[in-house]
């Protein structure tokens, strides 16, 4: 057996270590070592084949058969080292502190006659992934197993202990001494002269690249910096939550170049898997972004948590760092030990901290605690951001070598489970993950294979982007095919067969390949240079496996122009409601005239004692401070939707009129649409609902009540919603009620989902969701279908004249609202009517007797809504098949 790894990895005029050694062939030798380097370890050896086969066992052994305790595959160690005990210097390869923890002989279960026979038996078990023994030590003793494992790392392994007269639910590891020197790792530390003393002890933990970036990249100079907040100031504006251990980390948007602006912060964005860490008295735990753990397979960084000693919940990146401090993301893959690499856990945003949510804090508040709290000198690093050019941080990147960058604006919130444009990403070459679909071989190679055959998901189907033939060596193949083995099927998953012998102008004729299909399962990431026009990638590479998402969310990643989406989303911070808690009022109960800053514009709010409402007292200011609390749960409902202003500057009982044409008439700042009325040659414009300012800016100039329209700008034929409006003459509310009970049922019966609230007048609406997928013309027709089939139901006091006087007195079952430009109070919104009714979303199980217009007013919906949530959410969803619902009411006909 090789020891080529082992001694490339030291040098041995600097430590002690053994170069070699040679077993006495008459009995096989173990060891288990207790090591403190960067991490506490045990080193579990086993003699076999001339060397000391070695696994890292974070946890160390256990002698209790219900506890598996992982062990890490690493390089063969001289049969020498075995009784190896001391110092391994600071700077060199392990270093750190180390004793034998326990030593003594093994024998295979099975009873084989001669060392030879057993240590032949014993590697070819090794080989299969399953040894069993008999150790006979001084401390562990009797039968053991070490079984690899599939689906984590390569070289994961589990230690287990069987059941035999030695098992113990006994701490083992609490013997903590050497079976060789009698001491402990500490006592072993104090007595050597080759220890620095704590107060010069240089750190060994790399700083990666951030020192390099810091070198080259200009921060931005203020006249003035603002004095760094304390942790209890900035905690103060938070609101306290419990611990929790599971949450979706927020998500950045790919675009196509850096953004300057003084709103924003930039960071590296890390080549490595990101994490969330969570940390509350003894409950310590990281976790991928799909909610698989951590702690096993980055042991070292488990244990610095640890240490690390907090309450809090932390969003970061774990990375392997080279000799040189750069990430490298296939060794990152392949990490077994600190063999393989230096691990660092950059950590860029705290989301949760001793009892309080973070997450509608600013990004730079959250930082701030995240400063004052990251631990020095250890693999746990603060991921620095820099307040400088983004295209000057992007070029520095280019030319170091890094993945690309992240751009933040200063004011974000953390939107758990969102991909944002208030976080973009900038890569500084193209990489893309893709699912692997399949796999050749040429009939002219001796290779494992010669081409990975990959694709995305669009929707539901899996698209072939190409083949990689470049970027892994023989031994990647052969490990990569241990994993192909399980999923390999007959037929291709692909959406379309590749051609996987097409020629091209680069290689006209290709050697002759044969596939082999495989489930799309495994994500691997590839660098390219360019995607050609039939979505295929050019030149690819691989560059490594990935394991910490689900095949089905790999989509093609394109990358959108950055203006648009820092214009689209400009405060789409406001379009996630606070994680918990009440969100304070805007104006205070004293001055008549207020100016205040939303979304980085003055506003000035006039008159403010105005009773807009005589006999509930309500004012001007109350309704202002009602959409300002609000306003996270209603713009989603408003963005990029033309506004009809509904102006009541009197309140509810003077004159008001409609307004919709706003030209010259509101602030520049404001997003408005273009729009030609068949009566005038003049371009009008609508107001769009597209922020906080504006929806503020609508309540200052007295729309009590908001009228978006049911379609947007990107698609203004086509209404994301349909509208059943439930409209009572001399009917009681109860019989409404009845029409909306109905109305479910024949939609229930179509497989069609609905939502209902309260218009805040008279009636109810009920929602079906389109998705913006069909015109006007085709929702206002199936609303027809749907009123026909509940006025068949209760034809006594429904009707669906037009006409009111047609009606003689029915509820009018309003299938009209489903025409362009139409509007309706928008989920939510105040009604310009007694007691300030709203019109509220409600769960099905609330449509029943009882309930009455008034359980809803603009005096307690903020408590409403903030304890339930937006329920009104899936009518912005997907949408449902009108064509699919239509053909199965015909062929039931």
């Amino acid at each position: 057996m090789s020891l080529t790894a082992y001694k490339k990895k030291r040098s041995f005029t600097k430590t002690t270590e053994p170069k070699g050694g040679k077993g006495t062939g008459k009995e096989l030798r173990f060891v288990i070592q207790k090591h403190a380097a960067s991490h506490l370890h045990y080193d579990f050896r086993l003699e076999m084949g001339g060397v000391l086969k070695s696994w890292a066992v974070p946890k160390g052994p256990s002698t209790d058969p219900k506890v598996k305790r992982l062990a890490m595959m690493v390089e063969d160690h001289p049969y020498d080292y075995r009784t190896f005990e001391g110092i391994i210097p600071q700077g060199e390869y392990g270093g750190g502190t180390v004793i034998v923890w326990d030593e003594g002989t093994y024998t295979t279960i099975e009873e084989i006659d001669g060392i030879a026979a057993q240590e032949k038996y014993l590697l070819a078990e090794l080989k299969k992934g399953s040894v069993k023994m008999v150790l006979k030590g001084k401390k562990l003793k009797g039968e053991f197993a070490l079984v690899k494992t599939h689906g984590m790392a390569e070289n994961s392994w589990l230690l287990i202990k069987h059941k035999d007269k030695y098992a113990s639910e006994e701490d083992i590891t609490k013997k903590d001494k050497s079976v060789i020197s009698k001491k402990t790792l500490e006592q072993v530390e104090k007595t050597s002269d080759s220890i620095y003393e704590e107060n010069n002890k240089k750190s060994t933990v790399k700083k990666g690249p951030i020192k390099k970036v810091e070198k080259v990249v200009k921060e931005k100079k203020t006249s003035k910096k603002a004095p760094l907040k304390s942790e209890k100031a900035i905690v103060a504006n938070a609101e306290k939550s419990p611990f929790y251990t599971k949450i979706e980390p927020m998500l950045a948007t790919l675009v196509d170049k850096p953004i300057d602006d003084d709103n924003w912060l930039y960071e590296i964005k890390w080549d490595g898997y990101r994490a969330v860490a969570f940390m509350d008295k003894n409950q310590v735990e990281i976790k991928s972004r799909n909610d698989k753990s951590f702690n096993e397979k980055f042991y070292p960084v488990y244990n610095e948590l640890k240490k690390w000693n907090i309450n809090a919940v932390v969003d970061g990146e774990v990375v392997v760092v080279n000799e040189k401090g750069m990430a490298n993301f296939g060794a990152l893959q392949n990490w077994r030990s600190e063999a393989d690499g230096d691990l660092i856990y950059y950590v860029f945003d705290v989301l949760w901290y001793n009892g309080y949510d973070l997450k509608g804090l600013p990004l730079t508040e959250r930082r701030a605690i995240l400063k004052q709290i990251i631990p020095d000198d250890s693999l746990i690093q603060l991921s620095k951001s820099f307040d400088t050019s983004g295209t000057e941080f992007l070029a520095a990147a280019k030319k170091m070598g890094l993945e690309g960058i992240m751009a933040k604006r200063k004011d974000s919130v953390y939107d758990v489970g969102r991909r944002t444009g208030n976080w973009l990403k900038i890569k500084s070459n193209k990489r893309q993950e893709v699912v692997i679909g399949g796999f050749t071989k040429n009939d002219d190679t001796s290779k494992p294979f010669s081409a990975l055959l990959v694709g995305v998901f669009e929707k539901d189907k899996f698209v072939y982007t190409g083949k990689i033939g470049t970027g892994f060596n023989i031994k990647t193949q052969k490990e990569m095919l241990k994993l192909f083995g399980p999923l390999i099927t007959d037929k291709p998953q692909f959406s379309e067969e590749p051609d996987i012998n097409k020629p091209s102008r680069f290689r006209p004729n290709p050697p002759r390949a044969k596939a082999t299909w495989l489930k799309p399962e495994l994500i691997c990431e590839v660098s390219f240079t360019e995607m050609t026009t039939d979505g295929v990638m050019r030149h690819p590479s691989f560059e490594g496996m990935r394991e910490d998402k689900k095949a089905k969310e790999v989509v093609l990643e394109r990358e959108a122009n950055t203006e648009d989406v820092v214009k689209e989303t400009a405060v789409d911070k406001y379009l996630t409601p606070p994680k918990s808690g009440k969100r304070k009022t805007l104006l205070n109960p004293k001055d008549e005239t207020q100016v205040r800053k939303v979304n980085g514009h003055d506003l000035k709010f006039t008159n403010l004692s105005k009773v807009y409402w005589p006999i509930e007292k309500i004012t001007k200011r109350d309704l202002i401070n009602y959409y300002y609390q609000v306003a996270p749960y209603m713009l989603p409902y408003l963005k990029n939707r033309p506004q009809s202003l509904n102006r009541h500057p009197g309140g509810i009982n003077g004159p008001s009129f409609y307004q919709k044409d706003v030209t010259g008439k509101v602030p520049d700042w404001m997003d408005t649409y273009l729009y030609h009325s068949s009566d005038s040659p003049e371009d009008k414009h609508f107001l769009l609902g597209n922020n906080e300012a504006t929806l503020l800016y609508m309540a200052g100039l007295g729309c009590i009540e908001i009228n978006p329209w049911s379609s947007t700008t990107k698609k203004p034929d086509h209404p994301t919603w349909c509208i059943i409006d439930l409209d009572p003459d001399k009917n009681s509310f109860e019989q409404v009620i009845e029409a909306a009970q109905v109305t479910k049922q024949i939609l229930d019966d179509m497989g069609v989902p609905c939502y209902c609230k309260t218009s805040g007048s008279t009636g109810l609406h009920i929602y079906i969701p389109l998705g913006a997928k069909y015109t006007y013309e085709q929702s206002k027709e199936f609303a027809r279908i749907v009123v026909t089939l509940v006025n068949r139901e209760l034809p006594k006091y429904t009707s669906l004249e037009r006409t009111v006087a047609d009606r003689k007195g029915k509820m009018y079952l309003d299938f009209l609202q489903n025409r362009a430009q139409a509007t309706i109070a928008a989920p939510y919104s105040v009604r310009p009517k007694p007691g300030a009714t709203v019109s509220m979303p409600l769960a099905w199980d609330e449509v029943k007797k009882g309930l009455k217009m008034k359980d809803f007013t603009i005096f307690n919906a903020v408590e409403r809504i903030e304890s339930l949530g937006d329920i009104f959410k899936p009518v912005l969803e997907k949408g449902i098949d009108l064509k699919k619902i239509i053909k199965a009411i015909t062929n039931k006909e």
